[in-house]
């Protein structure tokens, strides 16, 4: 049986073209063009096989252009259990400024699904969900799948026993967090942006992201965790809150950083680590993703020396 589930509806092959440096308006040549299997369910169950936990991936592929995600699933051991659909997956440009690291998003319209299709991909993932297990919900919906998915999804997950993470955004995020407290998810990780909007206000400061992260885990969220780029990561538990901040980090790609921090929460989580060790596990598998390309980790005992680098304090 998996450790974790992970479940990713509207998946995308990354297309990262490297630039020099991008200028709006401008004709550019291409350093090089790299292609990846990906999706935030997809980056997640990639980073925690990686690891070495045991983790199955559901969700919705384009039947046309499958290969790619067969063959990252088949190479790092990931349990498939996506349902293939009519047509291609959508293919997301990513434009990567090989000198400072920063990428512009481009991302494309996914599959249709149809109420039909997302009742195969969820009988895919409760085929597997027993108590305790830590099933991941990632990444946008397809555009015909109504904003509340991800709430009815873990209400049906908390019946089970199970712990639902929640990575999303949008009006998806905002109908979980609007639910009732017995249907909140397990643990969230918005970043600063996405708590701003469901705040309805801007949160400059550490401590207004604070406050915002406390008024959710008061609302019945245990765990949140808010990302803040450069800044590090706050997390807030039972247990109290602190602040996580990463090392030094050569940065050759930030795309799948956000999803290597989930899959650094989820592993921690995983293991009933404390919640300042969840945190520096988190922080460790983000630096560790952005010194690379794709969805990958660097190996285990890398990882470990990064986690211990990373500062972590205590918030009052």
């Amino acid at each position: 049986m998996s450790a974790v589930l992970t479940l990713t509806l509207n998946p995308a092959i990354d297309q990262t073209v490297i630039l020099e440096r991008l200028v709006p308006g401008s004709v550019h040549r291409a350093r090089a063009v790299r292609s990846h299997a990906g999706g935030k369910g997809v980056n997640v169950a990639a980073c925690l096989a990686d690891w070495g936990l045991p983790v199955a991936a559901a969700g919705l592929l384009g039947a046309d252009n499958a290969a790619p995600f067969a063959q990252l699933f088949a190479a790092k051991g990931i349990a498939d259990l996506c349902i293939r659909v009519p047509g291609e997956t959508r293919t997301n440009l990513k434009l990567l400024e090989a000198g400072g690291g920063d990428t512009t998003d481009i991302n494309l319209p996914g599959l249709r699904a149809s109420p039909d299709l997302l009742a195969d991909a969820e009988a895919a993932l409760f085929d597997r969900v027993e108590a305790g297990t830590l099933a991941v919900l990632a990444g946008s919906l397809p555009g015909d799948l109504p904003p509340e998915t991800y709430r009815d999804l873990t209400r049906r997950l908390k019946a089970r026993g199970a712990r639902a993470v929640l990575d999303a955004s949008g009006s998806a995020l905002a109908a979980a967090l609007e639910a009732p407290a017995e249907v909140l998810p397990f643990a969230i990780k918005p970043n600063r942006h996405e708590l701003e909007e469901w705040a309805g206000r801007p949160l400059p400061a550490l401590g207004d992201v604070l406050a915002a992260a406390r008024a959710l885990h008061g609302r019945g969220i245990p765990v949140v965790a808010v990302s803040l780029g450069a800044e590090g990561a706050l997390f807030v538990a039972e247990a109290g809150a602190v602040h996580a901040r990463p090392p030094a980090t050569r940065v050759a790609s930030t795309v799948g950083a956000g999803d290597a921090l989930v899959a650094g929460l989820v592993a921690g989580l995983h293991e009933g680590l404390a919640l300042e060790d969840i945190a520096r596990r988190a922080l460790a598998f983000a630096a560790g993703k952005l010194a690379r390309e794709g969805a990958s980790l660097p190996p285990r005992a890398e990882v470990e020396a990064i986690a211990a680098t990373v500062r972590v304090e205590p918030l009052p």
